[in-house]
């Protein structure tokens, strides 16, 4: 029979490959806590309605990405391909706004677009989102980046770089859109296919183009600096000097625009400078009229979302993870010893000590041998004989130390027991 494999564009995560996912979560955890934020977590399908209306029609994504089908009710549903919709569609529905005006949530799990694979982008990827709903102060997307760049910086990853833009709103782009048509018009014949058909639906998503010929077209273009309101001008003046305040330097990339539809003035992406393929590793802005889009009140929000596979593509030369090691390793030969040997193991693990038991049932030499290979700091050994005196075997791995204390002992002097292997970690070096 032939071997069934992982579909194409999706990956097992190994043990030894989670203990980086770990680590970098914990790191990320442990910084949005101290900003006060809260996770959520929302389903990995919704309606596909959710995205049509959220991330826009017209988007690459809902056009040519998106893992769509029909379920055993005729339901039309779609696997999350982004995070923001889900979250907001929770906030809504849940009346979150009733309990605090402002939300500062995060979430982290799978999303599933139908792309290309390659190095970083999978068609099940994981992305971790930041999210503050309720606030339009500039302050609320400068801690967003602020967050974003700690993050990174939290993982000593540098040699970043941090694009932003003001793409206006709503009636700035309509204006700017225009005018940016009639200038492609001239060179329709030169534009490249993907290009030609975004002139007519969504003209502003040319400017993401990465075609070369296209984009040395782009440079005479309008900019849409030239279109904004005066108060889009003044909220991107507002988070520029934010930025300068916390000495967060930025670049200014008037051809900047995001692939969801629901963005509007600060836009922003956080690329790796060491990448040879995939660059950007954070994207995000603000979505003021979302919440309102998706049948809610009107309800500013600002947000961004990290790629997790391309942060640990980066972030993993720099991790230095602790050796691994367990605290027991119960050796164990006879059938009363390997009866004792699981009620130890119960006691153990109640004590919150990290526990392993070997059932190979080979000789104790090459169990303890075992021992070893798992980096345990003590052995405990079980024969039927010490059973019989109700006696079990310490033996203390990196001193080769043995001490042979009976079960009564070892129960009351658990706490003892515990220090000491705490003492044995820090010194363990066998």
């Amino acid at each position: 029979m032939s071997k069934i494999q992982a579909i194409r564009g999706t990956k097992d995560i190994l043990p030894d490959e989670l203990q980086y996912w770990q680590f970098i979560n914990e790191k990320i955890v442990s910084l949005l806590k101290c900003a006060n934020y809260q996770e959520i977590k929302t389903p990995i399908f919704e309606n596909s309605d959710l995205y049509d209306r959220g991330i826009g029609e017209n988007t690459d994504i809902v056009n040519k990405e998106m893992y769509r089908f029909k379920d055993k009710s005729n339901r039309d549903i779609t696997l999350r391909p982004e995070g923001t919709a889900g979250v907001v569609r929770a906030f809504i529905e849940n009346r979150m706004s009733t309990q605090n005006n402002f939300q500062k949530l995060w979430y982290n799990g799978p999303m599933f677009r139908y792309e290309r694979p390659q190095s970083g982008r999978q068609r099940q990827f994981h992305q971790l989102g930041i999210e503050f709903i309720g606030s339009s102060d500039a302050r609320a997307d400068t801690e967003i980046i602020q967050l974003a760049m700690n993050i990174f910086k939290g993982l000593s990853i540098q040699d970043l770089q941090l694009d932003i833009n003001s793409i206006g709103k709503g009636e700035d782009r309509s204006l700017y859109q225009a005018k940016l048509q009639e200038y492609l018009l001239r060179y329709y014949d030169d534009l490249d296919i993907d290009s030609k058909n975004r002139l007519s639906s969504n003209p502003i998503r040319i400017l993401d183009t990465k075609n070369i010929k296209t984009q040395q077209l782009l440079e005479g273009a309008p900019t849409i600096s030239n279109f904004l309101s005066p108060e889009s001008k003044k909220h991107f003046d507002d988070v520029c000097n934010y930025l300068n305040l916390l000495n967060i330097p930025y670049t200014i990339n008037e051809k900047l625009v995001r692939g969801l539809d629901y963005y509007n003035d600060t836009a922003f992406e956080i690329k790796t400078l060491q990448s040879q393929g995939q660059d950007t590793v954070c994207g995000g802005g603000r979505y003021d009229s979302l919440i309102h889009q998706l049948g809610g009140n009107r309800t500013p929000a600002v947000g961004c979302a990290i790629g997790l596979e391309r942060l640990l593509i980066i972030a993993k030369e720099k991790i230095s993870l602790p050796n691994p090691s367990i605290d027991f390793y119960v050796a164990s030969q006879g059938i009363k010893a390997q009866k004792m040997g699981m009620l130890i193991i119960q006691f153990l693990r109640s004590q919150l000590l990290t526990v392993d038991i070997d059932m190979s049932s080979n000789n104790f030499s090459k169990q303890i041998k075992q021992a070893h290979k798992k980096r345990a700091i003590a052995c405990i050994i079980l024969g039927d004989e010490e059973v019989q005196q109700e006696i079990i075997t310490i033996k203390w791995m990196s001193t080769q130390e043995q001490e042979k204390i009976t079960m009564t002992q070892f129960k009351s002097r658990i706490y003892y027991l515990k220090k000491k292997i705490i003492f044995n970690k820090n010194i363990n070096s066998y």
